[in-house]
């Protein structure tokens, strides 16, 4: 539990947590040149507030760092932006304007990039379940890869591509999504490279071998190589340099099995941000760098050359760059099992625009940010709205102990996976995310209404 004397952000910001253009005035939170009281009387609350600058910066980062890594070694490297983590029209647009390409999951998301002017070549394709209706779409507009995620898949693209026209001249370009073995990440939830869980073809037993081997058999198919995601919210780098010796060994065992040379490899995302002033986000120079060793000892060892290589952040582009703003309403003294009075301060959103607290046990920080409050801190649980206990978005923090109703609180680091996953529970109606840039804001996805909640309800 949080002790009341622990050190809280109250009269700072912790730089690692908070947007970069995040600053203190007067005591008040203010975002890229804009108060968060003038955030929420213009644009309501709960929002979600994104520095847009901060994802165009850290954008750049993943580029400019991955290619001064790769190129003394005559590698080219692309850099997907993970539309799960949270997409919308202008910021697909963003990440492309940065030299980014977009990975997409769904038939929505591939909407929302074509609808942003992405072309087709410059998009992935990924999913364990992927309809035919997907598969369509992503052939027609000549999406750049299809992730293959189970053997049976090989046919149905096959099926799909030939309906289409497509053939030998003019093939589908596909990766196989592979499962390394390697166990990283937060939450049992988010480790998505372990062997008993739904993403992609192990490497145990030659699964993955096989699977890649019999794109080899279909011409309809151009096999641009193999795929793996080991986890998110990864926070050491050792993890990733495993991963990458494993799947360079995967193509040279493709190469000596089928002579077979694949042109790329994707060594997915998953790079972990400090959600808590006691979390460190993972360095991504040091990142890039430290793959870019592993990989070159590996080929030296194998006797073999580096491919193209791929990665996919999301979360650590998106996910520091926004915040949540909300209005306190309720506060309630409460006395512990333990003896301790912690305050329950209940705010105007709570599981509905960000689930993951009681999804997977997420940690959050939070400040009170319309004013400096009290010096005193007082030991808070910061509650949602909705008809369920489990409706926690951070379970103890230190917050001024003046904080009352009408104060505004802000959670920092809630870009990836929060409006993203948001839900109408209650019918409450989902935030907006409002961009904000050198003083000025600008509605990227407006607040949802009640004609927007009835539209689809019948009657």
């Amino acid at each position: 539990m949080t002790s009341v004397d622990a050190v809280s952000e109250q009269h700072a910001l912790t730089e690692h947590v908070w947007p970069r253009n995040a600053r203190l005035h007067d005591g008040e939170f203010v975002l890229a040149g804009v108060s968060a009281t003038q955030l929420a009387d213009e644009h309501g609350t709960p929002a979600f507030f994104l520095d847009e600058s901060d994802f165009r910066e850290r954008a750049q980062l993943f580029r400019d760092a991955f290619r001064a890594a790769f190129s003394p070694l005559g590698v080219d490297v692309d850099v997907y932006y993970a539309g799960k983590a949270f997409l919308s029209i202008a910021v697909a647009r963003w990440a492309h304007e940065e030299g980014l390409r977009i990975d997409t999951a769904s038939m929505g998301e591939m909407a929302v990039a074509l609808r942003a002017g992405i072309p087709g070549d410059h998009m992935g394709l990924h999913g364990n379940n992927k309809s035919d209706e997907e598969r369509r779409r992503a052939i027609t507009h000549r999406v750049g890869r299809i992730v293959i995620d189970s053997p049976g898949e090989i046919d149905d693209i096959v099926r799909v591509a030939r309906a289409l026209g497509r053939t030998a001249a003019d093939p589908v370009p596909v990766m196989v999504r592979v499962t390394t073995g390697i166990h990283a990440g937060g939450h049992d939830f988010i480790a998505t490279a372990r062997e008993d869980q739904k993403f992609g073809l192990s490497l145990a037993g030659g699964q993955a071998l096989a699977t890649l081997t019999a794109v080899l058999d279909h011409p309809e198919l151009h096999l641009l190589g193999a795929h793996a995601h080991i986890g998110s919210q990864i926070q050491d780098p050792t993890a990733f340099e495993v991963n990458a010796r494993k799947m360079l060994t995967l193509r040279a065992d493709l190469e000596h099995a089928t002579g077979y040379l694949m042109p790329e490899l994707d060594l997915g995302g998953g790079y972990g941000i400090a959600y808590t002033p006691e979390e460190t986000p993972i360095d991504v120079p040091n990142l890039a760098q430290r793959l870019a060793t592993t990989l070159s000892e590996v080929a030296a060892e194998l006797g073999t050359t580096i491919p193209r290589i791929s990665i996919e952040p999301g979360r650590s582009i998106i996910g520091p760059a926004m915040v949540t703003c909300y209005r306190v309403g309720v506060v309630k003294p409460v006395v512990t099992d333990e003896g301790v009075t912690r305050l329950y301060v209940s705010v105007d959103g709570g599981m509905s625009d960000n689930i993951r607290p009681a999804l997977y046990g997420a940690q959050y920080t939070a400040r009170l940010a319309n004013r400096t409050g009290s010096e005193q801190g007082a030991l808070a649980r910061v509650v949602g709205k909705h008809c369920e206990s489990g409706d926690i978005i951070i379970p103890d923090v230190v917050l001024p102990a003046d904080i009352g109703p009408g104060d505004l609180l802000v959670v920092a680091a809630t870009g990836a996976y929060n409006r993203s996953m948001a839900s109408n529970y209650n019918n409450l109606l989902k935030p907006p995310v409002i961009a904000v840039r050198e003083g000025h804001t600008t509605v990227l996805v407006r607040r949802e209404t009640e004609d927007d909640l009835l539209a689809t309800d019948l009657g």
